[in-house]
């Protein structure tokens, strides 16, 4: 048995598992993987890691209705352009693919971290940036968007969230995950500025647990679901994951059993964050989670916590700066399977040797599954 079929067999095991699944036979393939396989007439690769291009699921509509596409962009973290105009040179190579679908996309998402540092200047320049693609937009904030001035600039600029609205059977909500700080900057009487700097860094010590859906959000996920069909699709878009992935990073929603409490009726939940700078996919209950790629930088993988089939990633090349980042298009085809392609800048996307994929001597990629995984 070849590893092509091995890799197979063990994704069918594991998606396949006894217990609820979201609904539409849910598949990950990973066609350009096996693509490139046999072009090369090389399976090796997959002892050492890669990045999926391609994620493809099913979700079952109630009825059949016209498909239709859209792209996401997300975690540009833009500074000032004198700053750093690698960013924003990175920010307008996806927006101009974006733009140049074809044929076009329904809408885009923006899905938060626009700015670095939450800078009204930051935030000017990315809507400018923004502007540039004229199909229709929507966006959620990022905690770096945020805590400057506590959004003041994004919703003045970019509206509030949540919002929601239906498109071609699928109900789309917007959430915003990101604003839900305890407030540790009063007593410590810390400027804005120093209130922006800790949180915007994955070290939680003085900002906690700040990823949240919140109390008033929850209620509005309930009615906004209350009058729709259980087996309809729902997709909802968040900054942070929906579910507990890595939360020393914030790589998660501390309620996000709340949140998936109200989920469970439901029998085709797909949830498409930011924030994690990886692909990523997950799957709890009848809840899909796939993580999406930064334009700026790629994160590595947390050391624990990770889902199952995490491959270790290939280690991106420091000289080149739109190595390893992205953006991605998902399309709602007619037939209601769902296409996650991954726009990812990188020539080769299979690591041929261990210290491409950072599992060499080194071992600075082991990956630990989440404990409810282990169990």
């Amino acid at each position: 048995m070849n590893a092509p079929e091995i890799e197979r067999r063990e994704m069918h095991r594991t998606l396949e598992a006894p217990g609820e699944r979201p609904g539409g036979q849910a598949v990950w393939t990973r066609r350009t993987f096996l693509h490139e396989s046999l072009l090369k007439g090389s399976v090796g690769a997959a002892a050492y890691g890669f990045f999926p291009l391609i994620n493809t699921l099913d979700v079952a509509h109630a009825q059949a209705g016209p498909g239709f596409r859209f792209a996401w962009v997300s975690d540009t973290h833009l500074y000032p352009r004198e700053l750093n105009s690698r960013f924003v040179e990175k920010t307008v190579r996806a927006l101009k693919e974006v733009q140049a679908m074809n044929p076009p996309a329904d809408f885009m998402v923006f899905g938060g971290d626009l700015a670095q540092l939450g800078d009204p200047v930051e935030l000017r320049l990315g809507a400018e940036l923004l502007n540039e693609v004229k199909i229709r937009k929507v966006f959620i904030p990022g905690e770096h968007d945020w805590y400057l001035d506590m959004g003041a600039t994004w919703n003045r600029t970019f509206g509030a969230t949540p919002w929601t609205f239906d498109h071609k059977g699928v109900r789309i909500i917007g959430l915003d995950t990101v604003s839900h700080a305890p407030d540790f900057w009063t007593s410590r009487k810390m400027t804005p500025k120093e209130r922006m700097g800790n949180m915007a860094t994955l070290d939680g010590t003085l900002g906690g647990a700040w990823s949240a859906v919140g109390t008033k959000q929850l209620q509005y996920l309930n009615s906004t679901l209350a009058n729709w069909p259980k087996d309809r699709p729902v997709f909802i878009f968040t900054h942070t994951p929906l579910y507990e992935y890595y939360p020393p990073w914030n790589f998660w929603i501390r309620d996000w059993r709340d949140a998936h409490e109200i989920l469970k009726p439901f029998s085709n939940v797909t949830n498409v964050h930011g924030h994690t700078h990886q692909v990523l996919y997950n799957e709890i209950g009848k809840v899909r989670s796939i993580g999406m790629l930064a334009t700026s930088w790629p994160w590595p993988y947390a050391p624990e916590g990770v889902p199952l089939l995490t491959k270790p990633m290939i280690r991106a090349d420091a000289g080149d700066h739109f190595d390893g980042v992205g953006w991605s298009q998902l399309t709602v085809q007619t037939s209601g399977r769902v296409d996650n392609e991954y726009k990812m800048w990188r020539k080769a996307v299979f690591a041929d040797a261990p210290d491409d994929s950072g599992t060499g001597d080194n071992r600075n990629q082991v990956l630990s599954p989440r404990i409810a995984d282990r169990l």
